[in-house]
């Protein structure tokens, strides 16, 4: 008798590691622990022996694990990677230190910027030049850069990262250096801003080489320490894993561009999203993804998220843009707050109740969790409020004091604020709502996009829980709260194809650029994509390629990008048109006419098929045992505490309807439905909350 083929998806995130298992009907496992940041990948170990071994499941049927992780983000910001070097072309080792000029808050004297991975110390200049028509003017000085190479290694240098001037047009004099550093440093980790981001602008490309080369051995090391562990488990497959443009790679593609890994596991809520509305026919939509230490949400467009090329990370300035380092690389678009179950709730200097953005995260957490926190936060003020079972936290395996967190808040927050404890929890929890509201409004309306047309789809920890508070102040139709919403991030990796993403620039007008050319560009990096899917096992007639250019009218400082057809006949024209719609879609009817249109970069994206994933729950008893009981739930409209039903997720069977006030509880996340709500359980599980418009703000 054959085993079933088993599909793991495991995200490390700041607060909790989550995992999800499929087999082909559906969902069999999830599970959900404290991440080990000393060493997250015996989280990873840990939680996935004890949850096959819980569900009697054989380690040899895994067929493939997928996973995520924060590795690179953390690593960037705790400033934990390797002993790193700039080496690049003479009189321009402060690009990284000058950046670009930006003050994000012109009325600060006091403005504190991001510093440089690398300091001014260990970055260095070297003879030699390109134009920027990719014309070498000036050879490479070897006998410098070989000099060089030998002192850094001697000073226990680990990294060296290398941009030269003009590289993404002619990167010869990078792949020369190289081979220079390897040859005289051969232990040195080495990166080539031609191979990491060949774009233009030499801040952005510098940023963005030095970062990926800071966190390469780091990297090495985790995911070796990854496949030794899940052998070990008796798993015969090697991991692939998530990418932030929302595909998965290869463990050798990660490791050669780490900096691709950077925002990986909030791509997971975006593709569970995805996955789960286009079964539903829901292609366009908000995904909410709220965890513990962060809450992240993206806008979805005819059923894929929207995607950026531009991200920026340790943002000094309340994860205020224009205040972090810049990294080119491929990442849904997501925005990023500072609102978790983490977040630490305080009065401020003028007696107002603020929440976050710091957060207590797993160590030593909130102080409900008694691991020695002692600020109250988020997920205190929700056990107060009676959303949180104390004794099923986590499926039980971590009880919660709540008598701890009623403290911390009466002493933290109501008695300054003159106020009861359950008004003063009821404060921090509508008052991070209306902070994630009003974020996600700027969001979507940013992007040409109404939310009160768009349902939220909930997920993380606490998305369930806030989310329909969230879609409510946005004035949402709708909210979507999808099976295994707690491990959602883990679930969605599992619906993610083989993909990889290719770009080369060459700035010219539209007018000027020959259709043969057009077409030798496309091609190589069709091809390179090719190889690299090749090489993980996707043949070539499952894979497919998307285009765009990034484009602007001449004389303009910024571009857009643009999907553009195979290159044919009427080439220009295709081109021409879909610039100016999306142009008029992003700025209105306010194109200048009778001005020219240029390219910058070229963009190709390469995909395997879509894995057959079926993002579903199958009821595991009997739907008319699902109340389990009854608790005291704080609903400010109903004038206080109510006793209100409890129900366990995983008994209600599709098509059953709740009205609120109710508390729908699964292991990982816990869904709740203030009075007046009215939901149903769909075929897969999901439910959806319709919100009547005088439910709207």
């Amino acid at each position: 008798m054959s085993l079933p083929k088993l599909r793991v998806g495991v995200d490390i995130g700041g607060t909790f590691t989550d995992l999800c298992i499929l087999d082909d009907e559906g969902i069999v496992a999830i599970g959900k622990a404290l991440t080990t940041h000393a060493e997250p990948a015996a989280a990873v170990e840990a939680l996935l022996r004890d949850t096959l071994a819980a569900h009697d499941l054989d380690p040899a049927s895994v067929s493939t694990v997928v996973h995520g992780t924060t590795l690179v983000t953390n690593a960037l910001i705790e400033r934990k990677g390797a002993r790193t070097a700039l080496i690049t072309t003479e009189g321009f080792r402060d690009v990284v230190e000058m950046a670009r000029e930006h003050r994000y808050d012109l009325y600060d004297l006091e403005l504190e910027l991001p510093r440089p991975l690398v300091p001014r110390h260990l970055r260095f200049g070297v003879r030699e030049r390109i134009l920027a028509d990719g014309t070498a003017v000036a050879a490479l000085d070897t006998d410098h850069l070989a000099r060089l190479a030998v002192e850094l290694a001697r000073a226990g240098i680990e990294a060296v990262a290398v941009s030269f001037l003009h590289s993404y047009r002619n990167p010869a004099h990078e792949r020369l250096a190289r081979e220079v550093i390897a040859e005289v440093a051969p232990g040195m980790e080495i990166a080539l801003s031609s191979e990491v981001n060949p774009e233009i602008r030499e801040y952005e490309r510098t940023s963005t080489t030095i970062a990926n080369v800071y966190v390469q051995a780091l990297v090495d090391d985790y995911l070796a320490d990854l496949r030794h562990r899940l052998r070990r488990l008796g798993l015969r497959h090697d991991p692939l894993i998530m990418l932030s443009n929302g595909g998965v790679a290869t463990v050798d593609t990660a490791r050669r561009f780490p900096i691709r890994m950077l925002e990986s596991g909030p791509a997971g809520g975006a593709l569970g999203a995805v996955a789960f509305g286009r079964a539903a026919d829901r292609p366009d939509q908000m995904a909410f993804d709220m965890g513990g230490t962060t809450a992240k949400l993206c806008t979805v467009e005819d059923g894929r998220p929207l995607v950026t090329h531009t991200f920026e990370v340790d943002r000094v300035y309340r994860l205020r843009a224009g205040s972090g380092l810049p990294v080119r690389a491929p990442v849904i678009d997501m925005i990023e707050i500072g609102a978790g179950g983490g977040s630490i709730a305080r009065v401020d200097p003028l007696g107002l109740l603020t929440v976050g953005p710091d957060s207590a995260g797993s160590e030593p957490g909130p102080v409900c969790y008694g691991r020695g926190g002692t600020a109250c936060t988020v997920t205190d003020a929700d056990l107060v409020l009676g959303y949180l079972d104390p004794e099923s936290f986590l499926g039980g395996r971590m009880e919660l004091d709540a008598a701890a967190a009623s403290r911390a808040i009466e002493e933290q927050i109501a008695e300054p604020m003159g106020i009861t404890v359950p008004e003063a929890a009821w404060g921090v929890h509508a008052t991070v709502n209306e902070n994630m509201a009003a974020a996600a409004r700027v969001h979507a309306v940013e992007r040409g996009q109404d939310p009160r047309r768009l349902a939220l789809f909930v997920s993380g920890g606490n998305g369930p829980l806030h989310g329909p508070g969230v879609a409510r102040a946005l004035g949402s139709p709708a909210v979507i709260a999808p099976p295994a919403a707690g491990v959602l991030s883990a679930l969605g990796f599992l619906s993610a194809p083989m993909s990889i993403d290719l770009v080369s620039s060459w700035h010219a007008e539209l007018s000027t650029v020959g259709t043969e050319r057009a077409r030798e560009l496309f091609a190589a990096m069709e091809r390179d994509g090719t190889a690299i899917l090749r090489d993980s096992g996707v043949a070539d007639g499952e894979m497919s390629h998307t285009r765009s250019l990034e484009m602007r009218f001449v004389g303009q400082g910024s571009e857009i990008e643009v999907p553009v057809p195979p290159v044919g006949p009427n080439w220009h024209a295709q081109v021409r048109r879909n610039f100016a719609e999306h142009y008029r879609l992003r700025f209105g009817d306010v194109a200048p006419r009778d001005v020219a249109v240029e390219v910058l970069t070229w963009r190709l994206t390469t995909r395997g098929p879509e894995p057959d994933a079926r993002l579903r729950l199958r009821p595991t008893g009997d739907s008319r045992d699902a109340l389990i009981g009854h608790r005291a739930a704080y609903f400010p409209q109903s004038g206080g505490y109510v006793d209100t039903p409890v129900y366990d997720r995983y008994l209600l069977a599709p098509d059953s309807v709740l009205r609120g006030p109710a508390l729908v509880e699964e292991r990982e996340a816990t869904l709740v439905l203030a009075p007046g709500m009215r939901c149903r359980v769909g075929k897969d599980g999901g439910i959806v909350i319709e919100l009547r418009p005088e439910e709207a703000p």
